[in-house]
């Protein structure tokens, strides 16, 4: 087998856009061949190696391989095209690039009650599938409800099983449409022959029924898939003009590609997902060692032994508003801790691959949980925010670091966001997109918290709990689009005799009960010593 292999392999050579299938363990532990994609080569003693990108699968899995590992029987050389520039004028990318699609959707942003829009456009990038995984980032959140694929899917998550044929006078009949008036979304229904129907608004009165069984509530039709999100998991309409979020248009092999093989920090090892711009120099090192309270970034061990005897660091800098046993969260002012704040952001964008980094920190703010032992305060996770979002986010960046995933530490981090939104009296979403794992905790949280709020709603007089999409935004300070978006992605929201009913099975309160025993980690407000500033009046702060 290796002696065919070496002679496939004088026979024809592999070059950077070549496809095949190459061998990887799959979570099972059991053989796979997907497709990849062959980034760079580089030669090694005695052999050479290839960087890969399996085809639909996240980029955090590229990895180096052997020619043992290549199916070289099915390799597919890359097509040669003629190089088209792009709308900015800039050279297209290779033509063994995984194509990038364009979404198009609508543009909540800019439509009015009189002159609803077309749907403006925006590029958003297309991200890979990937089997679920509960710690991925997150592609996107979701957002309001905007126009379907297809009225005939959307009008199957309001209307009851029976429905009259619709009026197919014009183009907006045949539609779902949502207009943004006041800060109040309200869904325009299309119109029925012989029946009026009311608007969804959000300051609609919802009754909660709660059935012992779903098959009970055979009066309403749930909703089907949801309606936010599309097959990958990515909203209709991102914002691309955020903060920080990456421009896919100048993508290149570097970017592409892991750079750093191993990072130090503090009792942990961790192996870098995605591309981080360190200084070129660093990057050909077998471990990059970081100072875990300032974040420093060193050559060698005892560079790192001797920054340590130097270093009066045992917490991040800033301010300390919240402590409860051992976690505490830091106020970081991107301005007054810029070298700290750069050195958050290049350990971040290991991990984060959806968003660019900036080195001008100053409009940003930066909280930092942490996990405080004999030896200081360890950073467990950080999420940033703009100091003045012109689009209620009360988060840019989120991150909580591999070795302490999937215990509970991404959703106290969430939590923790919407405490602030909460003093600050705002309500607030985080900024799109989000990665895979981010919008996994997302609608997590958001879930836990909207069926916490239903389930401890009281009836007066013996009816029905009521209460609007409004007052669950008031109450949670979750933005009013993410309320809907949830509870159409929890099927809860139905249309039922003449008004919108909340269904609650069974199923959804055992689960719910189930999920919130495990969640230990919350945040006590009155441990949080927090005032908001009014950044507006700062100048340039």
């Amino acid at each position: 087998m290796a002696l065919t292999t070496k002679m496939a392999d004088a026979s024809m050579e592999i070059v950077e856009g070549c496809r095949l299938p190459v061998l990887r363990k799959n979570q099972e532990n059991e053989d796979e061949w997907p497709l990849a994609e062959i980034l760079s080569v580089r030669d090694a003693p005695g052999r050479k190696l290839y960087y890969v990108h399996y085809v639909d699968f996240n980029k955090r899995l590229d990895e180096w391989v052997t020619p043992d590992r290549l199916d070289i029987k099915k390799l597919q050389f890359p097509k040669k095209e003629a190089k088209t520039p792009t709308k900015n004028g800039l050279p297209g990318s290779r033509p063994s690039s995984p194509d990038r699609d364009v979404r198009k959707s609508l543009d909540l942003n800019v439509q009015s009650a009189s002159a609803p829009s077309r749907g403006k456009t925006l590029p958003t990038p297309k991200r890979k599938a990937e089997s679920v995984s509960l710690a991925s980032q997150v592609s996107a959140a979701m957002s309001v409800p905007s126009l379907p694929s297809s009225a005939e899917a959307s009008q199957a998550s309001v209307y009851p099983a029976v429905r009259e044929p619709f009026s197919t006078k014009s183009r907006e009949d045949e539609q779902l449409t949502s207009i943004t008036t006041n800060g109040t979304t309200r869904r325009i229904l299309p119109s029925q022959p012989g029946r009026k129907r009311k608007n969804c608004g959000t300051d609609e009165m919802i009754k909660v029924f709660q059935y012992n069984s779903p098959r009970n509530a055979s009066g309403c039709l749930p909703p089907g898939e949801d309606s936010q999100d599309s097959s990958d998991g990515i909203p209709s309409a991102p914002r691309m003009t955020g903060s920080l979020v990456s421009d896919r248009s100048h993508d290149d092999i570097v970017t592409r590609m892991k750079n750093i093989d191993c990072i130090e920090l503090g009792r942990h090892r961790l192996k870098p997902w995605y591309f981080s711009p360190y200084p070129q120099e660093l990057t050909s090192l077998p471990i990059l060692y970081l100072c875990e309270f300032c974040l420093k970034f060193l050559k060698s061990l005892k560079c790192l032994q001797r920054h340590l005897t130097k270093c009066n660091l045992r917490h991040p800098p800033g301010n300390e508003i919240y402590r409860k046993g051992t976690i505490s969260y830091f106020e970081i002012d991107g301005r007054k801790n810029k070298t700290y704040s750069q050195n958050l952001c290049l350990l971040a964008k290991c991990f984060l691959d959806h968003k660019t980094l900036y080195y001008d920190t100053d409009p940003f703010l930066f909280y930092v949980m942490t996990e405080y032992d004999s030896k200081g305060f360890h950073i467990v996770g950080y999420f940033s925010k703009e100091k003045e979002s012109t689009e209620d986010y009360n988060v840019a960046c989120i991150l909580t670091l591999p070795p302490y995933q999937r215990r509970g530490y991404g959703k106290l981090l969430i939590e923790f966001s919407y405490e602030l939104s909460k003093v600050e009296g705002k309500t607030g979403t985080p900024e799109k997109p989000l990665s895979d794992l981010g919008l996994l905790s997302y609608r997590s949280y958001w879930s836990q918290t909207i069926l916490e709020i239903l389930m401890d709603l009281k009836s007066d007089n013996g009816e029905r709990p009521q209460i609007t999409i409004n007052e669950i935004s008031e109450i949670t300070s979750v933005k009013k689009e993410d309320v809907i978006s949830t509870l159409q992605y929890l099927n809860l929201i139905n249309y039922y005799k003449g008004q919108y009913i909340l269904t609650l099975s069974e199923d959804i309160v055992e689960g719910h009960e189930r999920a919130m025993q495990k969640r230990h980690l919350r945040i006590d407000p009155k441990c949080l010593h927090f005032t908001p500033k009014d950044w507006s009046k700062r100048g340039k702060w």
